[in-house]
Formats: C-alpha cells, structure tokens, sequence
C-alpha cells in the first residue's frame, strides 16, 4: 500500500470522493501542513496552525497509480484559486500535495506542468514534502455518507462525486 495526502477544499468533498475510487483502502480526513501540533476542526479553521484540511488516502498501486489519482484530483477541484474552493475560503482550504519521495515530487510536478494548459489561470496547487498527518475528529470521517441529505453534502459534495462518475466512471468502485 502507497500513502498520498492532498488537500483541495473541504476534506468531506476530498472524502467522499476518494472513498469511491477502486484501488483506494482508506481514506482519512485530517489536517496536515501547518506549525502546530494535535489541531483541531475549530482552530483550523481560525486559520491559527497553518494546517490545511487534507485527506490521507491508502492505496493499491496494482489497483491505481499515483498519477491516475492525482488526475481525478486535478478534476473535482479548482487548483488555480488560492486558498479557496467555491464558497470555502480560506487557508485552509488551498490546494496542496505532500510528496513523500523525490520520485513522488516529481511524478507530481510532471503531471501538473502536463495539465497546466487545460486551465486558464496559473495552477496554484502547492506541492510540499510530507511532514505528519494529524486525524481529524471522528465526527468527520465518513461525513458524506452519514450526512448525504445535508445540503452542504447535496449541493457541494454531490457535485464533485458527479464529476467523479461523469469523468472516471471505469476508476469507481
């Protein structure tokens, strides 16, 4: 099993996502990238630690690489806008990777500088080397699932998960 942490938006649409992916074991949102340790939901959100909303996605590399990950997720999100995604502003919510080899940093410089053209403003995806991962509350795993009727999950959620079956429908579970 491969790890890859990313972040591009809430982790809950990040999830939600990923969870459907043939290939991935587990995914897990949580907050990495920042100064402080053991956050929580509320002071990442204060844009206190520096930390951004992630996921921590397991996976088969027999089943999907690393490259095909990265491509649904250069889809479901908007890697040209800083520190935002749709009506979730802030820092923690910017578009970040954490590469966990020199091998992986450049799998994932290569794949961006191979889709910089299909966007018409400059990809402001962050790409950093892994530092730690720290969980997220429980109350935030699985979110989608459990609360799929919130209109949150509906509206913006359901949104990503439809690009995810309009676009890779062969990659789904």
């Amino acid at each position: 099993m491969s790890q890859l942490v990313l972040g591009g938006g809430c982790f809950w649409c990040l999830e939600a996502v990923f969870q459907r992916v043939d290939g991935v074991a587990s995914v897990t949102s949580g907050y990495s990238g920042g100064h402080v340790d053991n956050p929580d939901y509320k002071s990442v959100c204060q844009e206190t630690t520096g930390h951004a909303e992630v996921v921590s996605i397991e996976y088969d590399t027999n089943v999907i690489s690393l490259e095909e990950l990265l491509e649904i997720f250069f889809t479901i999100h908007d890697p040209t806008t800083l520190n935002r995604q749709g009506n979730d502003i802030g820092t923690q919510y910017r578009s970040i990777i954490f590469y966990q080899s020199d091998a992986e940093k450049e799998k994932v410089e290569h794949h961006i500088c191979e889709i910089k053209g299909q966007f018409d403003k400059p990809i402001v995806t962050e790409v950093k080397p892994y530092q730690i991962f720290w969980p997220a509350e429980s109350e935030h795993f699985n979110y989608y699932n459990q609360n799929s009727t919130q209109p949150y999950c509906q509206i913006v959620v359901g949104s990503k998960l439809q690009k995810l079956n309009q676009h890779f429908k062969d990659k789904m579970k």
